[in-house]
């Protein structure tokens, strides 16, 4: 499961391997082997949706239907932000989520999604496959006895939305948002009252009153959601720079597949994923494009100096001592900080000095 076998055997494209996979099947592998894959977003949550099913129609496709995987969406299995157990304890083979869900099991999965302040997805991407990102990942999840695969990314994500505009870090106070992973401790330590619920209940709770304001992904799928009926104010992002969905799997199931069908399921992965990002970046275009037409009430904001100053003050501080008392996620943290340094400064002189230049 290490980086370069899952690059030099799992990089071939769905499109290549439709056609050299089923022809590696040896008779007595035809055996027909379903799977059932659980989603924690719900049936109408386009892009995530799409990534998995992307993923098991590849699947079916290239293993020349000796390999079949129902994907259930949160409405079937009821258990959106359990699946972490479904999987471990073999109700399903697998499932498509978000590592920082898992927080309260394992704090270290927080970098396996993304971070406050971290880095973009193509700087993530390279720390993945090519700075330890992948064995990193992995050395996390095998306790648990689980695989985790990259599933997909969102690209930069938007701060969320408000009820009220965010004029200074007073207005943090006691205000309770849905935002999971690190960036909900990171809201807790300035005065925030952070809270996770799942995908399908968001707009049910902003609208009751439940919170005050919440975070989703981006204008794609936040404007469909009819958020900004409720909450008006838009905010520009600082805490998911690079959000990566996971395809997790049951590390014993897997490991009984034949060589072959793994193989597959690797490239099927490395497919999906890289359709969820691209689809990504396409969809927010797009909407962005038109929510600003068809939606002019909704009031693009950017945080207050003052109040990411002191988000960043806070996230560092809760890198500090979450180091300080875990080994496991002192040592991802640092992998990424280190790999980060680097390949910023190839993005300040590359991509930013390229958007830079348009402006002058």
């Amino acid at each position: 499961m290490l980086r370069r076998d899952f690059i030099k055997k799992g990089a071939i494209v769905a499109g290549a391997g439709a056609i050299a996979f089923p022809n590696i099947l040896t008779a007595n592998q035809k055996a027909k082997y379903n799977w059932k894959i659980a989603l924690t977003w719900p049936q109408n949550m386009p892009i995530f949706v799409d990534s998995a099913n992307n993923f098991a129609k590849n699947v079916e496709l290239m293993s020349g239907g000796a390999m079949s995987i129902r994907v259930d969406a949160a409405e079937r299995h009821k258990a959106p932000l359990n699946v972490f157990d479904l999987v471990r304890g073999g109700q399903y083979e697998m499932a498509h989520t978000a590592s920082y869900y898992w927080k309260g099991k394992e704090p270290s999965t927080v970098f396996f999604t993304s971070v406050p302040f971290g880095m973009t997805a193509q700087e993530q991407n390279g720390w993945f496959y090519f700075g330890g990102g992948v064995e990193l990942m992995d050395e996390v999840y095998s306790k648990h006895g689980l695989y985790s695969f990259n599933g997909g990314n969102t690209t930069n994500q938007m701060g969320g939305w408000f009820k009220k505009e965010i004029k200074s870090i007073a207005d943090l106070k006691g205000l309770k948002m849905r935002i999971p992973g690190f960036a909900g401790e990171v809201l807790a330590r300035v005065g925030a009252s952070p809270v996770n619920i799942a995908p399908g209940e968001l707009y049910t709770a902003l609208e009751r009153g439940t919170i005050d304001a919440l975070e989703w992904v981006g204008p794609a799928l936040d404007v469909k959601m009819g958020f900004h009926k409720v909450a008006p104010y838009y905010y520009t992002g600082w805490h998911e720079p690079a959000s990566e969905m996971q395809f997790l799997i049951n590390r014993k199931k897997f490991d009984t597949l034949p060589k072959e069908l793994q193989e597959i399921m690797k490239s099927a992965m490395l497919s999906s994923s890289f359709m969820m990002l691209s689809q990504s970046q396409h969809e927010n275009a797009m909407m962005w494009d038109s929510m600003k037409k068809e939606y002019p009430n909704i009031q693009i904001k950017t945080f207050p100096k003052e109040v990411i100053t002191a988000l960043k003050n806070a996230t560092q501080e809760a890198y500090k001592e979450e180091s300080a008392k875990n080994a496991l996620f002192k040592k991802v943290y640092e992998s990424q900080k280190a790999y980060m340094t680097k390949t910023r400064e190839w993005t300040k002189i590359s991509d930013l000095a390229y958007l830079n230049s348009l402006e002058s």
